[in-house]
């Protein structure tokens, strides 16, 4: 006799239109019962039009076909919150003091870390003023959806991404907001996409110490704060500024990374320190956290990132991310059913 685990098994091969992930990673699937000779399924509506719906109802029939016992499949969508499908086990806010420091370069490594050792991860973009995340994946796609849901971008390797400039008519129109709009458009990336089982959620964070930094650390249920700096030391000072919200927020340091650290000169063997002396011991310190590495100034990184291809990128860096934050001592904030 057939057995909901052999229909969910046939559900896990269905993928959902637009965001190219299966009905049960994106938690859509609510309900299976199976009575003598039928199936009834019930799926969430979320973010679906009727165009994605037909096209899943009759992929779910011809995957079902070769259940032999089962002589009709009946499937049925019900209204849900995203806020209410999503589960994410992990929240990683990556911040600084200052912008021009790579926070968004170190959010889209860290995601592509994760994602290498196969976890499910994604990206939320929460630099409304200067969002350069899709530019570094390579994302032109808008996002799907409707007015239940929206349905978040997902890269070549699998990494969900949502970012205010995947709703802009072009990536080059300026977002010209006042800080309650944009608290209002990170608030909406969190609580209207579905963005479905994750194990990790990386936030973006703008600069900063003031609103957009406020309404993440606050609204959202933050696992752990990664703080990025380069060595100047006036970017070390401001942020410290960053650790010491954190910590006054009660929100625990992962680690830190310093960008910019050293160009290496391969034909010569050498790193020079162009920006001056490392910091990273001293910020290790300051942040109470472990350092999690390093990032070179790094030509290929550049235009790897440049073209949209940051995925591609190999490096110690990824490694040691991957294996650091796999590892690491979270406060667990699981989140959703």
């Amino acid at each position: 006799m057939t057995t909901p685990e052999q229909v969910r098994s046939g559900l896990d091969e269905i993928l959902v239109p637009h965001a190219v992930r299966s009905l049960t990673l994106m938690n859509l699937i609510r309900d299976i019962t199976i009575t003598d000779d039928e199936v009834k399924i019930s799926l969430a509506s979320t973010a679906l039009d009727e165009s994605s719906q037909n096209w899943i109802t009759a992929k779910i029939k011809e995957s079902l076909k070769g259940l032999h016992d089962i002589k009709n499949v009946d499937i049925a969508y019900s209204d849900a919150k995203p806020l209410d499908l999503n589960k994410i086990n992990r929240i990683i806010a990556v911040m600084s003091g200052k912008g021009g420091v790579g926070k968004s370069l170190v959010s889209g490594l860290t995601a592509v870390a994760l994602r290498r050792k196969g976890f499910e991860v994604g990206i939320l973009d929460a630099d409304i003023t200067g969002p350069s995340i899709p530019k570094m994946f390579g994302i032109t796609d808008r996002p799907g959806g409707n007015e239940s849901g929206i349905l978040p971008v997902t890269s070549k390797s699998g990494i969900e991404i949502m970012s205010i400039n995947l709703l802009l008519p072009s990536e080059d129109e300026a977002v010209i907001w006042r800080g309650p709009l944009i608290g209002k458009a990170i608030t909406q990336f969190w609580e209207e996409v579905l963005w479905g089982r994750l194990d990790y959620l990386i936030i973006d964070l703008p600069p900063g110490t003031a609103d957009a930094p406020l309404t993440v650390m606050q609204s959202l249920p933050i696992s752990g704060v990664i703080v990025v700096f380069t060595p100047q030391d006036l970017t070390a000072m401001i942020v410290r500024k960053a650790v010491k919200m954190a910590q006054q927020m009660d929100k625990h340091i992962l680690g830190v990374v310093e960008n910019m650290s050293y160009l290496y000169i391969r034909e010569l063997d050498k790193k020079i320190e162009l920006f001056g002396k490392s910091r990273a011991e001293e910020m290790a310190v300051a942040a109470k956290a472990p350092l999690l590495g390093k990032i070179p100034v790094d030509p290929d990184l550049a235009a790897l990132c440049d073209d949209g291809h940051i995925e591609k990128y190999q490096s110690d860096f990824i490694d040691q991310i991957g294996e650091a934050l796999a590892s690491s001592d979270f406060a667990e904030t699981s989140t959703g059913t």
